[in-house]
């Protein structure tokens, strides 16, 4: 028999007497988290979706056969008002690449168009390429400088357990093409943005300018970016051949799919909890973000079979984010009109691992609400965080628009190792991890949509 130390024994008695004095609402969240974490329902939800659909590129028939999907579910675990919200976006068609290196050193680079990349000319071009240590020092070349050559953009990332490091790094695939382009160069290679050191490039979005020509844009590997830095110490002068035959394509469709909980005493007043339906098309979308849809539909579907909130429960699983928020943008502008409306938005997009701290975007006078929340989660291990949250992703468009919104923040240790890459598969997601941030977000949505007097956006 194990003897309790007088400390051991005084912690215990606190945590008696704390969960005694609850009131009735943590009380009921206590219970859901229970039931989530026994539950395995947001795994079945993300192992259908990542194998009955895999890869779902937006606007491609993939999207659409993931949103028929998502229709389908919704309705099959009895939510109301399952309807998908259509909309119109640019096309794109990855196509095929290959980077390699001239002579004296012939060999072949690993790498992926970045998203929305046009193409090289039929059969390529053969180009100097230029190495820049980082985005800043492409920034500070003057315009012309590398006029017909290639621009590589070196450069690590930051592994962080928030993620902060992509922000330090994402600039030089959000806008390295327009800022080569505008310095001359006729295409851009960037090392990836991720932490990772396997032979897999990340690809993602790339964002390009009216004002300058549009160029081919494409990420190597980790261990080919060193590669080439290596190569290009041995010659300076060092050419590339370079194909690509992604493209543009026209107008094509996706849409978001939602579904509700409908609320008891304020239908009206909407908690919406959010995911992205889309991923880029070279892994599964596992973390990014099929871990998001199950996270939140199962979390809903725990709510509703636990009981009828006051407030009703939506949630939206977002088409076409990879590419530039396409989804949310056409949310907004359909929803502009019932936006006092939303009670609070929060989105589940980054990854699969545990929730460990709570930020809030509302208002000074809702805090002690949101304090109420935290305390709940701390048996899960969230803890306090920051005061400037914006809910995610996709609904950092509504936060922005004036919606109070919460983040509920992700361990994103590993997270960049996977992100957009072909190893973003199902057999990274850890069962319980996942049954955690469901736990979290089931508790979490309850408490939102039954708390007295709801939340509001900052002043």
């Amino acid at each position: 028999m194990i003897k309790q130390s007088g400390t051991a024994l005084f912690f215990l008695t606190l945590f008696s007497f704390s969960t005694a004095m609850a009131g009735e609402l943590e009380q009921q969240a206590e219970t859901l988290i229970d039931t989530a974490l026994a539950s395995s329902l947001s795994y079945e939800i993300v192992e259908s979706l990542t194998t009955e659909v895999g890869p779902r590129l937006a606007g491609t028939e993939a999207e659409a056969r993931a949103r028929d999907w998502a229709v389908k579910s919704m309705t099959d675990l009895g939510f109301s008002n399952v309807h998908v919200e259509p909309f119109e976006m640019p096309g794109w068609e990855r196509g095929q690449i290959s980077v390699d290196v001239g002579a004296p050193y012939s060999q072949p680079l690993t790498a992926s168009a970045l998203g929305k990349s046009i193409g090289t000319p039929i059969g390529g071009f053969d180009a100097q390429v230029v190495r820049f240590k980082d985005f800043a020092e492409l920034m500070a070349a003057p315009e012309g400088s590398i006029t017909g050559k290639i621009a590589f953009i070196d450069g690590s990332m930051i592994r962080t357990q928030d993620g902060s490091g992509y922000g330090m790094a994402g600039p030089r695939r959000w806008v390295g093409a327009r800022e080569a382009a505008r310095r001359g160069a006729i295409a851009v290679l960037i090392r990836s943005v991720g932490t990772d050191y396997h032979r897999n490039p990340h690809t993602g979005g790339t964002v390009y300018a009216e004002d300058v020509p549009r160029i081919p844009a494409a990420a190597l590997s980790n261990p080919d970016a060193d590669q080439l830095a290596r190569l290009l110490a041995l010659k300076s002068d060092l050419t590339l051949h370079y194909t690509q035959t992604s493209r543009i394509l026209g107008t094509v469709k996706s849409g978001n799919v939602v579904g509700e909980i409908t609320g008891s005493e304020f239908p009206d007043e909407v908690v919406l909890l959010a995911a992205h339906l889309d991923s880029w098309d070279n892994g599964t979308g596992a973390i990014d973000d099929g871990a998001g849809v199950a996270i939140v539909t199962a979390a809903a579907k725990i709510i509703a079979d636990f009981g009828t909130p006051k407030r009703t429960i939506r949630v939206v699983l977002f088409g076409a984010e990879e590419p530039g928020l396409f989804g949310a943008k056409a949310y907004v502008t359909a929803h502009r009109q019932d936006f006092d409306q939303i009670m609070m938005v929060t989105e589940s997009d980054f990854g699969a691992g545990r929730v460990w701290r709570m930020d809030t975007g509302i208002a000074k006078t809702d805090e002690a609400k949101a304090d109420r929340i935290q305390a709940v989660l701390a048996r899960l291990g969230v803890t306090k965080g920051l005061r400037t949250a914006s809910g995610g992703s996709d609904v950092s468009a509504l936060s922005g628009a004036g919606a109070p919104a919460i983040s509920l923040r992700q361990n994103g240790w590993d997270y960049f190792d996977l992100h957009h890459t072909p190893d973003d598969t199902l057999d990274k997601i850890d069962p319980a991890d996942l049954a955690q941030n469901t736990a979290v977000y089931a508790a979490y949505g309850w408490m939102v949509a039954n708390i007295e007097g709801g939340f509001h956006a900052p002043e």
